[in-house]
């Protein structure tokens, strides 16, 4: 039966994260960083940090992988699934339940056996692979969990597909992978494992490859697999967080809310996502605030090692965080440390619009020298009479943004936009539905992903 299936499977592939497949985003093609690689405009603003050299990049820190990126996720608030599963979803989640236990030794055995069948891929991963085996379980469970929700699924792998074009992923990858997939279930779901269920698996990895391949293709029609950015403006802030400032190669269109995935020079086929910190401009520039954060390879190198000059590779915009213009509500925004940048982004997308509708912004940090964007925040408040912004400074320890809503309000009527650490968002979306705050009026990235962002 696996052969025959594997025969079917004409182009198979592992519902892996963002970059589970192959990707050949690596030093190939790379151009040296220059101070000349790209036309520099008048616009540019003065270069503001310390004088003299930067400091020497350091290699991999001796104490774990890089913070792992943040998956692809599905909406918040998807569709409702089918009453009682299908067959095959229910085949599909009882093999997902048997390698659970050992999802550890799943994976290893699993990129263990790509590698070996398929060398030749080895060198499209990153170089290190431990965050590469927690993404693959993730997003197979995502996979299960959604099975019969097809039109949830499809636009999750579609994204998936358009997100993997910046890897350099081919059609012709996919049968690799879902091949060792199947092979790795084989031994690992043997309890569970049979006839019906490696048909199950097939049936659906050919759906979901094939759903990746065609977003893939109609992507590429309009759009680049990734863009090259010169770095024209690298400002400290804090001695840990540096905003900067880029210019792409050609037109990179995003809307406020939103974040993309870079890849630095310094650490090939590694990307992390950062999200934009203004509205799109008129002179095309784009921002980002980048904290260096322990073992963050790339935050490291960003703050710490690039300067002007520098060219970065950026993967498409994704995110569902933004505004919606058919409404006149009000924003109810928290923004907690470099959270701040797409809570700017969104002030900076209502303002041209020119609505007046209310909006709230708590900006918290643990000390006042964190509130690194407070005065361009104000500025903003004297502009905009609809805009109220109040800085909430950590005490004792522990952070009270959350808490500090409670003070103020009613918030029923509001929308509310949340960035920041982990813990202030789980324990803001407490807050706000404690006073009244729709869950479908809550926005904000998955805690998951924060996590594995490094905030």
């Amino acid at each position: 039966m696996m052969c025959e299936a594997r025969r079917t499977m004409n182009a198979s592939a592992t519902m892996t994260a963002d970059d589970g497949l192959p990707g050949g985003a690596g030093a190939d093609g790379w151009p040296p960083p220059s101070p000349h690689s790209m036309p520099t405009t008048e616009q540019e603003r003065e270069v503001t940090r310390p004088a003299g050299q930067r400091p020497p990049l350091s290699g991999p820190e001796p104490i774990g992988p890089p913070h792992p990126d943040i998956e692809e996720h599905l909406p918040s608030q998807p569709s409702e699934p089918a009453a009682q599963p299908s067959p095959d979803a229910v085949l599909i989640r009882r093999t997902l339940s048997a390698i659970e236990p050992i999802a550890d030794k799943v994976a290893s055995y699993f990129y263990a056996l790509l590698f070996v069948r398929h060398p030749e891929l080895r060198s499209l991963f990153p170089p290190a692979m431990d965050a590469q085996r927690d993404r693959l379980l993730k997003a197979l469970l995502t996979a299960a969990e959604h099975i019969d929700n097809t039109a949830v699924l499809v636009d999750y792998l579609q994204r998936l597909g358009r997100g993997h074009r910046k890897y350099g992923t081919l059609p012709e990858h996919y049968p690799a992978v879902g091949e060792s997939l199947i092979g790795t279930l084989d031994k690992f779901a043997a309890s569970v494992w049979n006839d019906d269920t490696e048909a199950a698996w097939v049936r659906a990895y050919t759906t979901i490859s094939q759903v990746m391949i065609d977003a893939a293709a109609a992507d590429e029609v309009h759009s680049p697999p990734w863009w090259m950015a010169e770095i024209v403006e690298h400002e400290l802030r804090t001695p840990e967080v540096a905003v900067l400032t880029l210019r792409t190669d050609q037109p990179y269109p995003f809307l406020a809310g939103q974040y993309a995935m870079l890849e630095t020079p310094w650490w090939p086929r590694v990307w992390r996502h950062y999200s934009f910190a203004s509205a799109p401009r008129a002179d095309g520039l784009l921002s980002f605030h980048v904290k260096a954060i322990p073992a963050g390879w790339v935050s490291n190198a960003l703050v710490n090692h690039a300067r002007p000059g520098d060219v970065i590779r950026l993967g498409p915009p994704t995110g569902f965080m933004t505004v919606d213009h058919t409404t006149d509500s009000g924003l109810l925004c928290l923004g907690g440390g470099t959270g701040i940048a797409p809570i700017k982004a969104l002030l900076e997308d209502v303002a041209e619009h020119g609505v007046r509708r209310p909006v709230e912004v708590f900006y918290g940090a643990r000390t006042n020298v964190d509130l690194y964007d407070i005065d361009t925040l104000l500025r903003m408040q004297q502009r905009h009479s609809w805009l109220d912004v109040r800085p909430v400074v950590d005490r004792d320890g522990r952070l009270q943004l959350p808490g500090v809503i409670r003070e103020y309000g009613p918030w029923n009527e509001y929308e509310a936009y949340l960035s920041g650490p982990p813990g202030m968002i789980r324990s803001g979306v407490n807050a706000l539905r404690a006073v009244g705050v729709p869950s479908e009026h809550i926005r904000h990235d998955s805690v998951e992903e924060l996590v594995a962002a490094g905030y």
